[in-house]
């Protein structure tokens, strides 16, 4: 005769208190989409410094519909990013907002999130098969979002604290020297150095043709293209040059499905004074003391793109986006590096030099 289950024992305050933070969750997963069309169609930029609107004079401003504009502040309202007076019925941004959803580019983050919804479906089969899912897999919009949402931080902090924490490479830039930026994507951390440094060289490689293209793009634009070079390579094959000065992999190690050939790889393509600049996502050692809310967004991004993007390839090391230094130390140093430390953080990146 089977035996009956006991009904687990629960505190209802405590469920309630649940309740209440997945209420909360739930708003913020269905406003996301609406930063995203609010971008697109330019509503943020609208509103920024324009001080109150009714819905109709913003509708007319973007040439959008009023009824949809409508809903969609109510929605803003609701979440804090916009104000609103009962009395005169307008809306306003404040600046704190505007800088954010203007500046900084924090809607680039919710580009990322719109492609992890649609590719949803891609990762739940992987959860079933153990296989991966290549960056190249992805929606599009990660591609644009992850350089919108990254380019902000390394405008504010690679040229400013990131470069001048590792040793001598400030000055040998200065007076020319060379460059690969691997897994560059769009070619935004490359483009920005390119720009500080005008006598220096830069190669930037990612495996991915389409962002390789885009980068050349903006490249040209830019009047860049005498001084950079894009080219289709992976971590493992880039071509070495005659050896780089300094080679810098921004928030891509942890991606790699061979993260020590990589390693291996770059200490082959350093002159013998060279410098190898890591920017990883901030994390610490333990899983436990990332269980935060940094560490949420990045556990998170690592499960939809991270770690699949690892299993997709050779290897497939599957680090993660918390990998934390220990991990990344031994990941160097198995690679026949002497010297690694960290050399700047941020609440959001640690950047580490690495030199033979």
């Amino acid at each position: 005769m089977a035996t009956a289950t006991a009904t687990p024992a629960f505190d209802p305050a405590k469920l309630d208190a649940f309740m209440g933070k997945a209420v909360m969750d739930l708003g913020a997963a269905m406003h996301a989409a609406l930063i995203v069309i609010g971008d697109k169609l330019g509503l943020f930029k609208a509103m920024a410094g324009a001080g109150p609107m009714t819905s109709a004079e913003l509708a007319a401003k973007t040439k959008t519909s009023e009824r949809y504009v409508r809903e969609w502040l109510n929605a803003n309202a609701a979440s804090g990013y916009v104000t609103y007076d009962a009395a005169s019925k307008k809306f306003e941004l404040p600046a704190e907002q505007a800088i954010a959803l203007t500046t900084i580019d924090l809607p680039g983050a919710f580009h990322i999130v719109s492609a992890c919804f649609k590719d949803e479906p891609k990762i739940t089969q992987a959860f079933r098969t153990g296989d991966g899912v290549g960056w190249h897999e992805h929606d599009a919009n990660l591609f644009f979002g992850t350089e919108r949402f990254f380019r902000p931080n390394y405008e504010q902090h690679l040229l400013s604290s990131w470069i001048p924490a590792l040793e001598g490479i400030a000055e040998k830039l200065s007076k020319g020297g060379s460059v690969a930026d691997v897994g560059c994507g769009h070619g935004a951390s490359t483009m920005l150095m390119a720009k500080a440094f005008p006598k220096a060289k830069f190669s930037g490689y990612d495996y991915h043709s389409g962002s390789i293209e885009y980068a050349r793009h903006v490249a040209g634009r830019d009047g860049l293209q005498d001084q950079i070079s894009f080219e289709v390579a992976s971590s493992k094959s880039y071509p070495t040059n005659g050896g780089y000065d300094l080679v810098t992999f921004f928030d891509c190690l942890h991606d790699m499905g061979d993260p020590t050939g990589a390693a291996k790889h770059v200490l082959s393509s350093l002159k013998p004074d060279g410098t190898w600049m890591i920017v990883e996502p901030f994390a610490n050692d333990s899983p436990e003391q990332n269980h935060n809310p940094v560490g949420r967004i990045y556990y998170s991004a690592s499960t939809m793109l991270c770690t699949p993007a690892s299993l997709a390839q050779e290897v497939g090391a599957a680090l993660g986006a918390q990998a934390g230094e220990e991990r990344i130390r031994d990941v160097v140093m198995t690679a026949g590096f002497t010297r690694f430390r960290r050399a700047a953080q941020t609440a959001f990146n640690l950047v580490y030099e690495a030199r033979a």
